[in-house]
């Protein structure tokens, strides 16, 4: 849905790839353009409860990130500022309390990829301290039983329960608004 969201203006929001998820490596402006137009992609994409719940957080998060952005703040913008992360926290919890709940996730496909050849690796180097032929057995075995769980996708649950989401509520107090920097 994102490549259908026409360009706008020369270098504002460019054209985006057949599909957004292979984006891989973005620079910081293709991240920009797809929170810019994620509001459009994302409406009508879930039941109805449900697409209320995403809108009005992306909605806010948009607010927050526009306020965030501002270069210079006055008493005003840091109260509303205020005003919206508390918002931003409150719909967050009602995200994960609405919306991921009814939803059973899982690791794409790559993830999961990735996760196998990890193990492989791991358990390869905990037989890697033998020598000769054995050696190279049970290497072998190591890494088809650390293949094994290949096909098993792990559940992926929301877990707002990070540093950057803790950070968010000490955003405003960082901020001083300008005429107290200059008159100090």
């Amino acid at each position: 849905r994102y490549r259908q969201i026409p360009m706008f203006g020369p270098a504002t929001i460019r054209q985006f790839l057949a599909n957004a998820s292979d984006m891989t490596h973005m620079a910081a402006r293709n991240f920009k353009d797809l929170l810019q137009c994620s509001i459009p992609v994302f409406d009508g994409l879930l039941p109805e409860l449900h697409n209320t719940t995403v809108l009005r957080l992306l909605f806010t998060m948009a607010h927050w990130h526009g306020l965030a952005k501002l270069w210079m703040h006055s008493d005003l913008t840091i109260n509303i500022m205020d005003q919206v992360t508390s918002a931003v926290g409150g719909q967050f919890r009602n995200f994960k309390a609405q919306v991921c709940s009814a939803y059973n996730t899982q690791e794409l496909c790559q993830e999961v990829e990735a996760r196998t050849q990890r193990h492989a690796k791991r358990a390869a180097k905990q037989v890697g301290g033998q020598e000769g032929k054995q050696s190279s057995l049970l290497k072998e075995q190591a890494a088809q039983s650390a293949g094994s769980p290949k096909d098993m996708h792990c559940k992926k649950v929301f877990n707002f329960q990070t540093y950057k989401f803790h950070a968010l509520g000490d955003y405003v107090s960082t901020i001083q608004p300008v005429w107290h920097i200059l008159f100090i």
